[in-house]
């Protein structure tokens, strides 16, 4: 009886410094919204990106589910409620009982649960981590497409001042003689096929900012603006250095490897069912008119009419297959995420490899358009507005290189918008700040 006893307090003692250890383990894990280091070198990017972050209905609902998961370790890794009984004997003798009893998990199954719903809410954070970045990129790129959008529009506006220039010229040419009339209809035709381009891209403008501003949490037609000039960094991308950022870095790799720790703690905790749960139990019973077989009245321990009451209990797990099952569920979990683990370190590797190619790629057309393109058509613009002027050319040549440097200056702003879209997609797929 003592050794029963004994162990009883000890299995109380354990099962209470396993709530106490979760609740530390929980507690731990409680990280704040931290800030999140990324690169942005423009100040009105900057402020759409900490909005965002502040604000976005998303990301605000992934923190929610986080400090949910917090709570969940105190409740799993808590003892069950006790049990109050009364009972009565409804005929024969008065008799009279009230008993409370507890029940008390096998070592270790408290402490597992609640370390593993820890690990559950990292798993949480981690998801939340990544939906930062995920919305990060997102701002870029909608940002970067509304700069494009704005530098189209501004190139489009000096084309046309440029046209309407060539128009007069046209019109003078043909007052004098020296130019035709066709000449005229050429160049007005150009600048409505200019004015439309024009039209089209006042809607893509549109469509980025409704974008920037759903992203921002911001009704849809809230005006937004661009810093018109934006510096391209100079990166030269090392393909191991990014791959070892990623690896260290990115949420979704943590997230992985913390839900493989709380599958190996499942498969701990399903081990543990094949062990009874003790269950103790306490009661005073009121003895009065109950007799004993001899018919001479029964009284308490201390003499008079109440007795006292001390049981101990177990379950007896004897369906072994069911936790058997148990077991092997856990474990197949575990199999799983280790495999999920190695997809996503391979999917790493992928992202990381594909976008410096493309942004290399980028960097070569973009110097391509500034050094060799771009100059050389304006060059050629200029030569033949000369010849235009004194009759050698006509103004479907004069046409053919305005158009030629209209569509240089476009694709190069393309090309650069397109840029610093890759380095966001870059930046996520390192999970942390690039450039650094």
């Amino acid at each position: 009886m003592q050794r029963l006893f004994v162990r009883v307090c000890l299995s109380l003692v354990i099962a209470v410094c396993a709530v106490h250890h979760c609740q530390l383990e929980a507690n731990s894990g409680r990280q704040p919204a931290s800030e999140v280091d990324y690169y942005a070198d423009d100040p009105r990017l900057i402020e759409y990106i900490e909005a965002s972050l502040l604000n976005n209905p998303a990301l605000q609902e992934s923190l929610a589910r986080y400090r949910a998961a917090l709570q969940r370790t105190s409740q799993v890794s808590a003892l069950p409620d006790p049990m109050l009984s009364y009972s009565e004997l409804l005929r024969g003798m008065e008799n009279r009982m009230v008993s409370v009893s507890q029940t008390f998990p096998w070592f270790g199954k408290l402490d597992l649960e609640g370390r593993a719903a820890v690990k559950e809410a990292l798993v949480q954070y981690r998801e939340h981590q990544l939906l930062q970045r995920e919305l990060i990129a997102q701002v870029k790129e909608a940002y970067y497409e509304l700069l494009y959008v704005e530098r189209a529009l501004k190139i489009l506006q000096e084309e046309e001042l440029l046209l309407d220039h060539y128009e007069r010229l046209a019109q003078s040419l043909y007052a004098t003689g020296e130019g035709l009339q066709q000449g005229v209809i050429k160049i007005q035709s150009e600048l409505t096929q200019l004015i439309d381009r024009r039209t089209v891209l006042q809607q893509q403008r549109q469509l980025a900012a409704a974008r920037l501003n759903t992203l921002v949490n911001r009704s849809s037609e809230s005006e937004v603006s661009v810093t018109p000039a934006v510096t391209i960094p100079e990166v030269k991308p090392d393909l191991e250095e990014l791959y070892e950022l990623g690896e260290q870095n990115r949420h979704d790799l943590k997230a992985t490897l913390a839900s493989i720790e709380k599958n190996e703690l499942s498969v701990e905790r399903a081990k543990k069912e094949y062990w009874p749960d003790l269950t103790l139990s306490a009661g005073v019973m009121d003895i009065r008119g109950m007799e004993s077989l001899t018919g001479m009245p029964v009284t308490g321990s201390d003499g008079g009419r109440i007795g006292y009451s001390f049981s101990v209990g177990i379950n007896i797990p004897i369906w072994r297959d069911k936790y058997r099952a148990g077991v092997v569920e856990a474990t197949e979990r575990v199999i799983a995420e280790r495999k999920q683990f190695e997809e996503v370190r391979n999917q790493i590797l992928l992202e990381v490899r594909d976008q410096v190619i493309r942004l290399e790629s980028l960097r070569e057309q973009i110097e391509l358009y500034d050094k060799v393109l771009i100059p050389q058509a304006e060059e050629m613009l200029r030569s033949t507005e000369a010849a235009y002027e004194t009759g050698q050319l006509r103004a479907l040549d004069l046409l053919d290189s305005e158009r030629l440097l209209l569509s240089s200056r476009l694709m190069r702003e393309r090309y650069r918008a397109d840029y610093l879209k890759t380095l966001a997609k870059l930046e996520r797929a390192v999970g942390t700040r690039f450039p650094r």
